[in-house]
């Protein structure tokens, strides 16, 4: 847990100031800590008080440069300012290495009072969507735990996500929602293994007419330990000027009506209407007509990349952030569509999906509409074991690292237990990058890990 973290940093405090305790300046500042944020319903909480993500996604030098802005205390620290200023509460960051220190820049966080969404794949550890069953092996398994490792210390880690746009068109990429789905019960039911708090894990989905509601079932759909907390996908379809029935928003908030799960846009901020960016959006999803299904949702993006969606500017010097237009206009909007009082017409009955009819469409492969792949049989032992130390960002990588999965698993109900009925190692893959980002790519011969324990079938 972040009292770890919190204990080292007041030990060496005392020890400086010669002091048992910290002064009075320091206590609120080193001290200090978020409620965490729990699933329950269709909504999310931060103890009694209905919590909705009003944050950013952040990822500077986008999906290219791979680094953890997580891990440098200079970067952090700069844009942590930032944030700050805008208002915002949770920013999301797509790739983190797991093998780094992060109590700084989650203290830093912290402090400002802001949470973390995070995705547990990198371009080397993910699902290929091409390609899924070699991609879901022991190998990728151990670096998402890992990852869930380093984070769950933190209190104001909000919710993992276990993939981003996997399924992005059809009906070619939906033979990975399997194997995303088998991702999402095997981080929860590690988790639930390691006794760690109950963190939120869900899915990042792209926003695919044809297969938006199919997706958003099939992730609520079948045993509980199989069901993803939440639901979140990336949607550019409001457009300024726009409205909410002139973007389609309140078709979508009658189709989500009834879905039993807390659903947040991971992205939004279309750049192709006709007046700019005035983020009116946000006016809609801090309303009534829309809180009663939606949590919030993160801007795409803080920096600006090749995609240019950003709202700052980095230049080389890393001290140097030039707001553009849209960041006092984003500033703007956070401050003035504030969420409604009271729980925002939240239900409080968590319920789930019937998993969609095999289709044209709704093309799976060989699973069946409930059936996923077993855990890879060298990963069972993590969940007494845990993961150890991650492979970071530089490590030889998982996506060729498994065999072909034929069999099916089943989950204990609550209980945290696996069973893997598969004789070789699965697969996973590439996440989908953000929006116009490009593919990840897949280079390296992967090295295996040597596992420790006893292995449970």
């Amino acid at each position: 847990m972040r009292s770890f973290a919190l204990a080292s940093a007041l030990t060496a405090a005392s020890l400086v100031h010669a002091s048992p305790t910290p002064t009075e300046n320091e206590l609120p500042r080193r001290a200090s800590s978020l409620p965490t944020v729990t699933a329950s319903g269709n909504a999310f909480w931060a103890g009694k008080d209905r919590f909705y993500v009003r944050g950013i996604d952040y990822q500077p030098g986008g999906s290219s440069d791979n680094a953890d802005p997580l891990a440098d205390s200079t970067v952090c620290d700069r844009d942590i300012k930032h944030f700050s200023d805008l208002g915002v509460n949770t920013v999301r960051v797509y790739s983190v290495d797991n093998s780094a220190d992060h109590s700084h820049c989650m203290q830093a966080l912290s402090d400002a009072g802001i949470y973390l969404v995070l995705d547990v794949n990198n371009p080397k550890y993910s699902i290929n969507r091409d390609d899924p069953a070699p991609s879901y092996n022991d190998v990728y398994l151990q670096s998402v735990f890992a990852t869930i490792d380093e984070f769950q210390k933190y209190d104001n880690t909000l919710a993992f996500f276990s993939g981003n746009e996997v399924i992005n068109d059809i009906p070619a990429s939906v033979k990975s929602a399997p194997y995303v789905k088998a991702t999402t019960r095997d981080m929860r039911q590690y988790i639930s293994s390691r006794k760690y708090r109950k963190i939120p894990v869900g899915y990042s989905a792209a926003d695919v007419s044809q297969n938006r509601q199919q997706t958003a079932d099939y992730f609520n759909c079948g045993s509980d330990d199989e069901r993803s907390d939440f639901f979140a996908f990336n949607d550019y379809s409001w457009c300024s000027p726009s409205s909410f029935t002139e973007s389609g928003w309140d078709q979508k908030v009658k189709n989500f009506t009834g879905y039993g799960l807390p659903i947040f846009l991971s992205e939004y901020g279309c750049t192709t209407g006709a007046g700019g960016r005035d983020f009116s959006e946000l006016g809609a999803l801090m309303n009534t007509e829309m809180t009663s299904v939606y949590s919030g949702g993160l801007l795409y993006e803080y920096s600006v990349e090749g995609n240019a969606f950003g709202i700052v500017e980095l230049s080389g010097d890393s001290d140097t952030v030039k707001e553009d237009t849209d960041y006092s206009k984003f500033k703007s909007a956070l401050a003035k569509y504030t969420p409604p009082s009271g729980d925002g017409g939240a239900t409080s009955t968590t319920t789930s999906a019937a998993c969609p009819t095999i289709d044209d469409v709704w093309a799976i492969g060989t699973f069946g509409a409930s059936a996923l792949p077993a855990i890879p049989e060298k990963a069972v032992s993590y969940m007494s074991a845990g993961a150890g130390t991650g492979p970071g960002l530089k490590g030889d990588g998982s996506q060729n690292a498994g065999g072909t999965s034929t069999g099916t698993a089943s989950a204990g109900s609550g209980s945290g237990s696996v069973s893997a009925t598969s004789t070789k190692d699965g697969g996973s893959g590439r996440p989908a990058p953000p929006m116009d980002m490009s593919v990840f790519a897949v280079t390296g011969v992967v090295a295996f890990f040597t596992l420790v324990g006893t292995l449970l079938l």
